[in-house]
């Protein structure tokens, strides 16, 4: 009887879990909203991509000996103090699944589970993409799944008849599945809000066959009985946007890299212009087709900057997305190599301003309503509560009842009296803190405010290049450092009780000045009693939940870069970054001219050290330097690496850092074939080449275009532009030349034109603020100088590079920039073949050869 009776009341749960996953789901409305059925409020959400149940992060935590749940539990709880409220993941099916389609119940699959169930507790939705095409190898080399596209392919899978009926099968299985954590098949779960199909397939051929293969997706799927909206990736084939939608989807799926993919080091300059806008130029098939749309994948990849998220959250708004989710979220045990996925890198620890960025973003989709226009760049960059600063590296939302920021910021908020959240990185007028991690604070109650910081994350090298186990791109250090809060309802000497597990730090407050360590406090007005325990509930945690990595530092890391050429007689500053267990006791900079040696105390600032070499040693020649790192244990030099000083006996390396000293009326190199060539932004072709001239230590890379206009797969009625484009960033190069730029009159390029025949190029300049200013200069066949005059210099088009993806983007920004050319202001130069091109002329050949671009 008690067996009868526990099943009836296991059926009675079941019964009200899908009567509520009824009430809770959702429909695409006649105007292409998603809505909730019960409240028939418009669906917001904004999150992550995270991968731990799968592929190379679950391999990874097994080789690390790490509980892939205990590491889901600690990077949800950061979702959810990010303000999080969205998943999204594509599966990977080829690890869950076998030829023929049938699910297989394994690790996978009950750890993805595991998540869905902890992202539930959070109140975190997810969408979920069933079908990945994916090997499990990226980036390693693919395993043997035992999976139908592992066997199949992403090709074969969108045509083979074995393997659609694969697909076909899976797809019927995954939504049945009944998740043991909750009880609830995905096809009923309440949090869970749309199904998309598969991820990023790439259709070919005939419209025809691409909606039977998308219909017999959604067919198998509706035969589970699911109600929920069923999207397709609409953005990789949009000209087969008609047949999508006429195969029975409720929405098209979409993704946007601004910035492009891979380009293995950090991007620099103004990327403000490529995310004005998010132009779905065929919006008015999915207007017809009354769909829905959502955003799987986005992210300004290969920035390490934190100003731009909220921009593109915007622009994602204006074209009426109602959901959006980065790519990729970084596990926290990965994250200190970003192994994943390299040209990416999220995570709260390692990354806290970008991640604060995210935070913002999240408001951003919640508070912009649908389809709101904020006008072109540059007057968007500050719309109703949000700002954008590229210059100060800030994003920041300022309203009535939340401050959010990414660095520091001089804004006062909005309403003090009514604020209930703060979260930041560095100073502004209710906090100033000079660590380097993230921070929160949040209302308790009046009087009553949770503290939570985390530690120290300091980038050692290049987190966007070739990647792996064993390189260290990112450290965690805890430290103590001072903050101060100014909050008129804390007053000053506040109270500040430590409450995670295992923390004792006991702060001691002046006025409203203290010392702090990472972890969670209560600070209470003075006089208020305490009325709280630290395990109670608060919002979607407990009041004492905590959680970042230990320090991870166990060597000295040392990072400097030196200019490569500077002005004589003008003053430098040289600047190294240090981080180790022990901060150094004292670091110097030791100069040398001649047989002279100057020694100069290196200033510190957080992890910085920093020292003037004044003018006076700025003589022409080389600046020639070692930096001295001292310490009670040891004295250590670079560049040289080595224990000891450079004075010492037996001190053998006594290698330096050389940076060249030249006149002032000396031309400015701004570009180098033989060092630079594989810094250009550029779209690939297999055409481009660096080769060797004939003169010693010198190359020309040559850019030969068979055609300017290529169709694009993927957008096969776009109309045809005819420009190939190409950048090369000079921030670097003029760095040291930023006294001598006004007295240059004169772009001079070396090399020639291609193809025995004459090629024009227009060459120009982007300024600070995005716009360009240029003119087309003829390039003839012989090797020789050809020159510009600056003064010849008129407005031209800005082409958005890198080229965002997917590719029916703006290729031009349309922008309200009225600024004036102001040589002290460019930070690149961008290179066009096409412009003033005879139209007879544009279906040929054209190519030139560049050896070097100066100012002189």
């Amino acid at each position: 009887m008690k067996t009868k009776y526990k099943f009836l009341v296991f059926v009675l749960f079941l019964c009200t879990i899908n009567f509520s996953a009824q009430n809770n789901d959702v429909r695409v409305d006649d105007n292409g909203v998603m809505r909730w059925k019960k409240t028939n409020e418009e669906v917001k959400g904004f999150g992550v991509n995270y991968t731990v149940p799968f592929a190379h992060a679950f391999r990874s935590a097994k080789r690390m000996g790490i509980d892939p749940k205990e590491a889901i539990d600690n990077d949800v709880y950061h979702f959810s103090r990010l303000g999080f409220d969205l998943y999204r993941i594509h599966v990977w099916d080829t690890e869950i699944s076998d030829t023929l389609g049938n699910l297989i119940v394994n690790e996978h699959l009950d750890t993805f589970d595991y998540l869905l169930k902890k992202l539930k507790e959070k109140k975190i939705n997810y969408v979920i993409t069933p079908i990945a095409f994916w090997g499990d190898g990226w980036p390693e080399p693919n395993t043997e799944t035992p999976g139908f596209s592992n066997k199949y392919g992403k090709g074969d899978c969108l045509s083979n008849p074995d393997a659609i009926k694969a697909q076909q099968n899976y797809l019927y299985q995954f939504l049945n599945h009944v998740n043991p954590y909750t009880g609830v098949a995905y096809k009923n779960d309440p949090s869970l809000i749309a199904f998309e199909v598969s991820n990023e397939p790439h259709h070919r051929g005939e419209a025809e066959k691409v909606t039977e293969f998308v219909k017999a997706m959604v067919d198998a799927m509706r035969k589970t009985g699911t109600k929920k909206p069923i999207f397709y990736n609409i953005s990789h084939g949009v000209h087969f946007a008609d047949a999508y939608f006429n195969a029975g989807i409720q929405g098209g799926t979409f993704q946007w890299y601004p910035s492009g993919l891979g380009y293995q080091r950090e991007l620099s300059g103004n990327l403000l212009p490529n995310v004005n806008d998010y132009d779905i130029t065929f919006d008015e098939t999915i207007k017809k087709h009354k769909g829905a749309k959502l955003v799987y994948e986005f992210d300004a990849a290969d920035v390490g900057r934190s100003y731009i998220y909220p921009a593109m959250a915007r622009s994602f708004r204006e074209a009426g997305i109602q959901i959006g989710t980065h790519f990729a979220y970084d596990p926290t045990y990965l994250a200190y190599a970003n192994t994943e996925y390299n040209t990416h890198y999220m995570n709260l620890a390692y990354t806290p301003q970008k991640a604060l960025s995210l935070m913002i973003s999240s408001e951003v989709f919640h508070e912009v309503p649908m389809y709101k226009n904020y006008g072109k760049y540059p007057e968007n960059t500050t719309f109703d509560a949000f700002n954008v600063d590229y210059k100060k590296d800030l994003a920041e939302y300022n309203s009535e009842e939340k401050f959010i920021y990414t660095n520091n910021t001089i804004s006062k908020p909005v309403k003090e009296k009514k604020l209930h959240k703060i979260a930041g990185f560095g100073n502004s007028n209710l906090v100033q803190y000079n660590g380097y991690g993230a921070y929160f604070l949040d209302k308790v109650k009046k009087g009553v405010w949770r503290l939570e910081v985390m530690p120290d994350a300091v980038w050692v090298d290049n987190p966007f290049g070739r990647n792996s186990p064993k390189k260290t791109v990112g450290v965690i250090k805890w430290e103590e450092w001072i903050m101060n809060i100014t909050l008129k309802d804390l007053g000053l000497d506040f109270n500040i009780e430590a409450i995670n597990e295992g923390n004792n730090f006991s702060a001691k407050i002046a006025g409203n000045s203290f010392s702090i360590k990472p972890g969670t406090y209560i600070l209470s007005k003075k006089g208020v009693s305490k009325k709280w325990l630290p395990n109670d509930d608060f919002q979607n945690i407990k009041l004492n939940d905590y959680f970042a990595p230990e320090t991870t530092v166990t060597k000295t890391y040392f990072k400097h870069t030196p200019l490569k050429t500077i002005s004589e007689g003008t003053p430098i500053e040289i600047k190294t970054q240090i981080v180790a267990p022990n901060m150094p006791d004292e670091v110097e900079l030791w100069t040398y001219s001649g047989y002279k040696r100057e020694v100069i105390k290196m200033n510190r600032i957080g992890y910085n050290y920093t020292a003037i070499v004044p003018e006076k040693l700025i003589t022409t020649g080389y600046l020639k330097y070692q930096i001295i790192v001292k310490n009670n244990k040891e004295t250590r030099t670079y560049p040289a690496n080595e224990i000891g000083l450079p004075s010492d006996w037996g001190f053998y390396d006594r290698s330096t850092y050389d940076i060249r000293v030249v006149p002032a009326k000396n031309n400015i190199t701004l570009f180098n074939a033989k060092n630079d060539a594989d810094l250009l932004v550029k779209e690939w072709r297999n055409t481009l080449k660096l080769v060797p001239t004939e003169n010693e230590n010198e190359d020309a890379y040559q850019i030969n275009i068979e055609k300017l206009f290529v169709p694009d797969n993927e957008n096969l009625n776009a109309k045809p532009n005819y420009d190939y484009s190409f950048k090369a960033f000079i921030l670097d190069k003029i760095k040291g030349r930023q006294e001598n730029l006004s007295s240059k009159e004169i772009i001079v390029l070396k090399g020639n034109a291609l193809n025995d025949k004459p090629c024009k190029l227009q060459i120009a300049f982007v300024m600070n603020d995005g716009a360009a200013f240029g003119n087309v200069v003829e390039i003839g066949t012989e090797t020789k100088e050809y020159k510009l005059l600056i003064k010849d210099l008129k407005p031209v088009k800005t082409v958005t590079l890198p080229r965002p993806y997917p590719s029916f983007l703006p290729y031009y920004l349309d922008h309200n920039i009225n600024s004036e050319f102001d040589i002290s202001k460019i930070e690149s130069i961008q290179f066009s073949i096409g412009p003033e091109i005879l139209k007879s002329d544009l279906e040929e050949k054209h190519g030139i050869s560049i050896i070097s671009v100066s100012l002189e």
